[in-house]
C-alpha cells in the first residue's frame, strides 16, 4: 500500500532552518504530484508548497514565499521542504501528500490529494 513518511521535524528557534523529508513507497512516485501542508492548533490545514511530477513547477503560500523551497527526487522517491527564516507562526504539524496527476499540474487544495503522511511536528520558539 501507499506510504508517505515524514521526517526532520523538531524544535527550532525563530530565524532557524529545518529540512523536512517525505519518503514515499507503494506508488510510482514520478506519476504523483506532491504537496506539503501544515495545520496549526485551532486552524485549518493549509498548503504551504506543492510541486508537479517532474519538479519543474511549484506553488507556494504567500506566507512562506522566499523562505521555503519544495523539491523532489524521483530517483529516490522523496520530496523535501527546506524551511529557512522560520517564524513562531510557522509552528504546526507538517504533512506531505501525494496526488495522481498529469505531468505539469500543481495543486494546492487538500481535496486534490489522496495520500497523506502522518505528519511531523515543527515548533518554532520565539
Amino acid at each position: 500500500q501507499v506510504q508517505l513518511v515524514e521526517s526532520g521535524g523538531g524544535l527550532v528557534q525563530a530565524g532557524g532552518s529545518l529540512r523536512l523529508s517525505c519518503a514515499a513507497s507503494g506508488l510510482t512516485f514520478s506519476m504523483y504530484g506532491m504537496g506539503w501542508f501544515r495545520q496549526a492548533r485551532g486552524k485549518e490545514r493549509e498548503c504551504v508548497a506543492a510541486v508537479n511530477r517532474g519538479g519543474t513547477s511549484t506553488n507556494y503560500a504567500d506566507s512562506v514565499k522566499g523562505r521555503f523551497t519544495i523539491s523532489r527526487d524521483n530517483a529516490k522517491n522523496t520530496a523535501t521542504l527546506e524551511m529557512n527564516s522560520l517564524k513562531p507562526e510557522d509552528t504546526a504539524v507538517y504533512y506531505c501528500a501525494a496526488r495522481r496527476a498529469t505531468w505539469s499540474t500543481v495543486a494546492s487544495s487538500q481535496n486534490d490529494y489522496g495520500y497523506w503522511g502522518q505528519g511531523t511536528q515543527v515548533p518554532v520558539s520565539s
